[in-house]
């Protein structure tokens, strides 16, 4: 995954992302599922890497199924991808917002008896059946209809009225924890709930879902993190694809004599002569200042010296003596990952994805 020699315009840090990859993420997971279908999750601009790219991408591939969190996000990903693919709002939808979310085409996940009464309202003022998903809490606590609304639905089938049901789900909590019995309690819930629910598709796996087994696919699968290169295994070899690289442009090197104090607060001081390099990345483009983290140089690590700026970090370059003003050096790529970089931040690659700043060049390699 190799950007072009030489930036289309000039910038403080390259983001290069593959497409390429990230439709060979989604080739692995949907072979994973078997006769499942295979959808995407493209929400927060496809996790940070712009879905007016990423949506398409997946669509090449085959994907028809996309999901969003929120109703603005559907409304650019339907101007996106035209009329055809399925788009699901997983955070349902706020009072109000029923009649556009119809007129584009989107379906509601609706998470609540306020939720459902809205849609079936709508329906009814239209004089037309409208499309929807039903969530079922299944033990998250987080989103999705609890038992005795799911039991009220069964009992009057009439509450219902005017909706037609095109999937239900729920959300699994601890997935990437494949031996944690919370998950065989949380499908056993589902398979319960769900059969109190009018017959249609069902969905209960994420990314780290797919990888529990066969009986927690259902119909359709919805993975996000690891179509982005994200490991849905923590602990075991990931099995797909990077897809971002970054790489940051060095602003400047000096010489920093024993004892002098770097960067703010005078976090580090030097205990020996040595090379610094400063890179234009900060934390307002994304890289966390509680970061204890390295850049890499013709594969030499490159440690951090002192606190992450808001525009710049100062990298200990001792060990990169050819290391220049105007080089390049690497912050995610193949000496450092995605999830290493998570780690040294002590967060998820999902957050470290979704920060990344607007000041990045940004490269998009496809075939």
């Amino acid at each position: 995954m190799r950007p072009p020699a030489t930036p289309v315009r000039p910038a403080g840090a390259i983001l290069t992302i593959d497409l390429a990859a990230l439709r060979a993420n989604y080739r692995l997971l949907r072979e994973r599922l078997g006769g499942a279908e295979c959808g995407a999750v493209v929400k927060a601009n496809a996790y940070g890497l712009g879905v007016e790219h990423v949506a398409p991408a997946l669509r090449r591939e085959g994907c028809r199924t996309f999901f969003v969190a929120h109703l603005s996000e559907g409304v650019r990903l339907r101007e996106v991808l035209g009329p055809d693919p399925t788009i699901y709002v997983l955070n349902g939808l706020h009072p109000g917002a029923e009649a556009e979310c119809a007129e584009l085409g989107l379906l509601p996940v609706l998470n609540s008896d306020r939720q459902v009464a809205a849609w079936r309202h709508l329906a009814s003022t239209l004089g037309r059946c409208l499309p929807a998903a039903l969530q079922v809490d299944s033990g998250m606590a987080r989103l999705g209809m609890s038992r005795p609304e799911i039991e009220a639905l069964s009992r009057d089938p009439s509450l219902l009225d005017g909706i037609e049901v095109r999937l239900a789900m729920s959300h699994l909590a601890r997935a990437d924890e494949p031996g944690e019995p919370a998950n065989a309690a949380q499908l056993k819930a589902f398979e319960a709930l769900s059969a109190l629910l009018p017959k249609a598709r069902r969905a209960l796996a994420n990314s780290s879902g797919i990888f529990l087994g066969g009986s927690y696919h259902f119909d359709l699968a919805r993975p996000g993190a690891a179509l982005y290169g994200i490991n849905p295994q923590p602990g075991r070899d990931n099995p797909m694809r990077p897809v971002v690289r970054i790489q940051a442009r060095v602003i400047q090197t000096r010489i920093v004599e024993p004892g002098e104090g770097i960067g703010y607060g005078h976090r580090m001081v030097a205990p020996h002569r040595m090379k610094a390099a400063t890179i234009s990345l900060g934390y307002a483009d994304g890289w966390h200042r509680c970061a204890d983290s390295a850049a890499w140089f013709d594969s030499v690590r490159l440690p951090f010296a002192g606190r992450v700026s808001m525009d710049s970090i100062v990298l200990d370059a001792s060990a990169a003596p050819h290391l220049e003003a105007g080089d390049l050096v690497e912050m995610i790529g193949g000496d450092q990952s995605l999830d290493d970089v998570a780690r040294q931040a002590g967060t998820i690659g999902y957050e470290v994805l979704t920060s990344l700043g607007t000041r990045f060049q940004r490269i998009f390699l496809d075939d």
